[in-house]
């Protein structure tokens, strides 16, 4: 009884340490790339823009994986799956590090996507059934902090990388860090499984990763000139009837790949589809934030990196307190005052201009990533609130699916956004914009203060059980 409790102990000790390794390299690998473009370009001599594979295939790689990952955890147990998981990254981070030509880069870059599908959905997984209800915040605050610094790190990592080093570096400082991950995944990873599991649902997955891999391929490229509006709305239009017919075959199948009746449970519905609208003002920020530094007020991208910092330990900071903000405050009332938050700091950058002292930079930054941090562990814990465990990976795997598609919409709509408010004056017209940004951080933040209505159907004691209080 005294080992096994002692194992119990050594567990929850080591295993967000061990996800949060993990998830901190996918989402670093996710943004660290973009600026070594140009010289992976030079070094396999061809143009910046013929990459673009590399950075697509890994997110549709990304998205057909993740939908499958809670029925491969159910079936095969969490420790081999999560294991299998970091070695296919780790091994593919090699590859892409030794790759001579775009085709075997793009090869890589779609097995270490695929690798990396399994990482989140049955980290969490593992995490949700390992502790308590009562500990569940304080675990999910330490792992989702890689998923707000990783990519705020990314291109300043990236960049530092490139300016002194080959850029195969890159990839292969995944394979230490994965390798530390392996072997803590081999002493302390738990082994959960299903007693019971169905048959994997090989039409629903083909529909669904269809439809999704289609609409997430269609927004990594928007705005490419290659494609016409029509052919944008052809493909987007094919995406959404694939959805739409896995929606009816989920209805209609004894065991889904997605169980689509987990909505009904209120406080997963409104975290998972009502944060998805509040993600689309947020997922926009990485992308608009760079341009602005660079291009609006003229910063050099080592300067520009560094902006985003602060945001990071922001977020780090945050999970200290986020737990007595929660417990006292309740769910409902922290999410809906937070959101308006947010949509303010993010409206805050319209009025930064070439005169606004680094200083008032530097705090906005610090607010948006102190809210932030708040807004994604409150979303995240009380997804689960109320899932019964043996659907667990189920909720993990939903979330999972519809948060990455939740990035990649983010991106694409502050890439229409922006675009729409510059028009058809020349990108390096410096005034028109930092005008168009400004009216682009309006606009997101606006969404996003609307979108803190999706949070008004909670009621007061929702996620008690998670944050240990009690509003009743």
């Amino acid at each position: 009884m005294e080992n096994s409790l002692e194992k119990i102990s050594l567990v929850k000790k080591y295993l967000p340490w061990l996800v949060a390794i993990a998830l901190f390299m996918e989402h670093l690998n996710a943004t660290i790339l973009n600026t070594a473009i140009p010289s992976i370009a030079a070094s396999l001599e061809v143009t910046p823009l013929s990459l673009k594979a590399v950075v697509s295939s890994y997110v549709l790689s990304l998205a057909v994986g993740i939908p499958v990952s809670g029925w491969m955890a159910d079936r095969f147990g969490t420790r081999r799956v999560f294991f299998a998981a970091v070695g296919i990254f780790t091994f593919a981070s090699i590859l892409c590090g030794l790759a001579f030509n775009v085709p075997m880069l793009v090869a890589a870059r779609i097995l270490q996507g695929i690798g990396a599908a399994m990482m989140l959905p049955v980290g969490r997984l593992a995490i949700v059934r390992t502790f308590p209800r009562s500990e569940l915040l304080a675990a999910m605050n330490f792992v989702i902090i890689p998923a707000l610094i990783g990519p705020l790190l990314g291109p300043t990592i990236g960049g530092l990388i490139v300016h002194w080093l080959p850029w195969q570096a890159i990839f292969f400082v995944n394979v230490p860090v994965g390798i530390a991950a392996l072997w803590l995944i081999h002493r302390h990873m738990p082994d959960y499984r299903s007693s019971n599991s169905p048959p994997l649902d090989i039409i629903g997955f083909v529909l669904f990763g269809c439809g999704i891999a289609l609409l997430s391929w269609v927004l990594e490229i928007f705005g490419e000139h290659f494609l016409d509006a029509t052919s944008l709305g052809i493909l987007v239009g094919l995406s959404v009837c694939l959805l739409a017919a896995y929606g009816w075959h989920a209805l209609h199948h004894n065991f889904p790949l997605l169980q689509l009746s987990l909505f009904k449970t209120r406080t997963f519905r409104v975290s998972v589809a009502g944060g998805f609208i509040t993600r689309l003002g947020l997922g926009g920020m990485p992308f608009l934030l760079p341009l602005f530094y660079q291009i609006g007020l003229g910063f050099p991208a080592w300067q520009s990196g560094l902006l985003m910092m602060p945001a990071a330990a922001a977020a780090m900071f945050m999970k200290v307190i986020s737990i007595r903000l929660l417990k006292q405050f309740g769910y409902r009332y922290v999410l809906i005052v937070n959101t308006l938050m947010i949509g303010c700091t993010i409206m805050l950058f319209a009025l930064v201009d070439r005169a606004t002292a680094v200083g008032w930079i530097v705090a906005i930054s610090l607010a948006q990533g102190f809210f932030n941090s708040l807004q994604y562990s409150s979303m995240n814990s009380m997804a689960y609130a109320d899932v019964p465990d043996e659907q667990a990976s189920m909720a993990s795997t939903i979330a999972s699916s519809l948060q990455q598609l939740s990035i990649s919409f983010g991106l694409a709509f502050a890439s229409i956004i922006a675009g729409w408010y510059l028009g058809n004056v020349s990108q390096a017209n410096q005034v028109a914009v930092t005008s168009a940004l400004h009216y682009a951080f309006i606009t997101l933040g606006c969404l996003t203060i609307l979108s803190s209505a999706s949070f008004w159907s909670l009621r007061k004691n929702d996620g008690d059980n998670v944050s240990g209080a009690d509003h009743s």
